[in-house]
């Protein structure tokens, strides 16, 4: 995939659940490699912005008094409200300082795994006319996944930062990532690997298979 008209896509890299101090550490959610995951992520939004690519961050955060929350997760996360976990105007719901997100950045709030779902995301992607998409953050089976899922959806050709990606553990990111790839919803590529969200990417094939990609 060449660069033009590509976009960064930060999903949900936020002090709650990439921080050691996090809620989702806090009540036993913690992601394996989440530590990784940001510096590679780092170096993935450093090279956007030296080849002036969009960037765009989403939060997965909440209104206060949560009603936004829905019933489903909080069944899925019971704990994560009594700590107050991804809080809007809260220190936990904000990006992690390692990103460089600033208040002249592009950040879209959302509630639910599907970054497209009741945001601004595509109306955004479109009036800056992207046409691609590099996509990475967390959780890599959750967020991440259903969110390359919906652009695929919305005819997005999506590369995947495998190694700006976590999960809960490392099964569950390589899960995920065999079935993005082996249904060919996106191009598997690693920071680590040379991969240059600035440069222009010849297709990364197929995926190699367990243990065998960081993040």
């Amino acid at each position: 995939m060449a660069a033009k008209n590509r976009a960064l896509l930060v999903v949900d890299m936020q002090n709650g659940f990439c921080h050691p101090e996090g809620s989702f550490p806090r009540i036993g959610m913690g992601l394996e490699g989440a530590d990784l995951a940001v510096r590679n992520a780092a170096v993935a939004v450093a090279q956007a912005r030296r080849a002036a690519i969009p960037v765009v961050f989403t939060r997965h955060v909440y209104r206060p008094g949560r009603a936004d929350e829905g019933a489903s997760l909080k069944q899925n996360s019971p704990a994560l409200a009594s700590v107050n976990g991804l809080a809007d105007g809260f220190w936990d719901a904000d990006v992690v300082d390692e990103l460089g997100c600033g208040p002249d950045d592009m950040v879209v709030d959302k509630a639910r795994f599907d970054a497209f779902q009741w945001t601004s995301l595509e109306p955004l992607l479109r009036g800056l006319g992207v046409g691609e998409l590099v996509i990475c953050g967390v959780i890599t089976n959750i967020c991440v996944e259903t969110t390359v899922r919906s652009a695929f959806m919305r005819d997005y050709p999506v590369t995947l930062l495998a190694d700006c990606c976590a999960a809960k553990t490392r099964r569950l990111h390589e899960l995920s990532l065999e079935v993005l790839a082996g249904y060919q919803l996106a191009e598997i590529a690693n920071i680590g690997d040379g991969f240059d969200v600035g440069a222009t990417a010849v297709p990364i094939g197929a995926w190699p298979g367990p243990g065998t990609l960081a993040g």
